[in-house]
């Protein structure tokens, strides 16, 4: 849409017509819908739907992320004017995506939050867009990943994380950010053969055949070759991609609830993301942006990074496909 086409418009989050095409407003201004996309519950056509979980309740220690869907897109504000540098491509060019809103559940009933979340991805996926999801804690990721599993089967998951979240618990009616993983492998949502934990720099007794790149082998490689094992691990299975901001080191993202230092660098999971592009991406999310401990707002900019680098690797699976 042209400039002066745009100035015509009230705004774009919510009147303009076509889903594709880079968005020219302030970033100062307006209403905060994921790259200025339009809010909307009409999936007809839609390619990429970005919907927001702001949920907290199963952390461990410091709450904050029920605000991260509103912050990474109050982010996200600042990138809509050009396409992402190095993939030779606009994604927002040649898919229609919308911003489909945030979940909504009643915070009072936590024990109805994963069905209601399964349902939601669910109802997203039957319509036939796939899902970039901004959280929230990450143990959003689990419910979300029974509703992929629905569909595709057993999924790839490539987790960008300080921790590894397998430990050991059987009890399906916990609702904890840190044994998501575990969970997920145990009931066959994901296949471990085919998955790999990025990053990873917290102790773990057993990665249950999860092939883990940890952040120290990061560092020691380059992300050209960090992402080629990656590729070689998860093959051609449909993929989904998770990614908790605290991978990356605190000097990059301070804003999240359990920092861990010895993190990647913002260039280098940049550079592996990128890395990435012939995965056969189905979905992903970006989870544990706590915007409060950040006064910066670089966690959030991160975030809304992520998500977009997330949407040029569905993009780039279509046209692969």
């Amino acid at each position: 849409m042209a400039l002066e086409d745009a100035r015509r418009e009230v705004d774009l989050a919510f009147t303009r017509n076509e889903r594709r095409g880079l968005a020219f407003e302030n970033a100062f201004g307006g209403a905060t819908s994921f790259l200025r996309r339009r809010y909307s519950k009409d999936l007809t056509g839609v390619d990429l739907a970005i919907t927001g979980v702001p949920f907290d309740q199963a952390v461990t220690h410091r709450t904050g992320t029920r605000f991260g869907p509103r912050a990474i897109r109050e982010a996200s504000a600042l990138q809509p004017f050009d396409p992402p540098y190095g993939w030779g491509y606009s994604p927002l060019d040649v898919m229609d995506i919308v911003d489909y809103g945030d979940l909504a559940f009643d915070y009072a009933r936590v024990a109805d939050f994963p069905d209601t979340l399964t349902a939601h991805i669910r109802g997203i996926l039957a319509a036939g867009p796939g899902t970039i999801t901004l959280g929230g804690d990450h143990y959003i990721t689990f419910p979300i990943l029974k509703a992929y599993a629905e569909k595709f089967g057993p999924v790839a998951l490539i987790q960008f994380d300080a921790h590894s979240d397998l430990w050991a618990d059987d009890d399906l009616s916990r609702i904890d950010h840190g044994t998501m993983s575990y969970k997920a492998v145990k009931t066959g949502l994901v296949e471990p053969k085919a998955s790999v934990q990025i990053g990873i720099r917290t102790e773990c007794d057993d990665y249950l055949g999860v092939s883990v790149i940890d952040a120290p082998e990061v560092h020691r490689s380059d992300p050209a070759a960090v992402a080629a094992k990656v590729r070689a691990i998860v093959g051609d299975r449909p993929c989904y991609v998770s990614f908790d901001i605290d991978c990356l080191d605190p000097a990059f993202a301070p804003g999240t609830g359990t920092p861990v230092w010895g993190g990647l660098a913002s260039w280098q999971a940049a550079a592996i993301l990128r890395g990435l592009a012939g995965i056969t991406l189905v979905g992903g999310d970006v989870v544990e942006v706590s915007p409060a401990y950040d006064t910066t707002g670089a966690t959030a900019i991160a975030g809304a990074h992520v998500a977009h680098e997330l949407i040029c690797l569905y993009g780039w699976t279509r046209r692969k496909g």
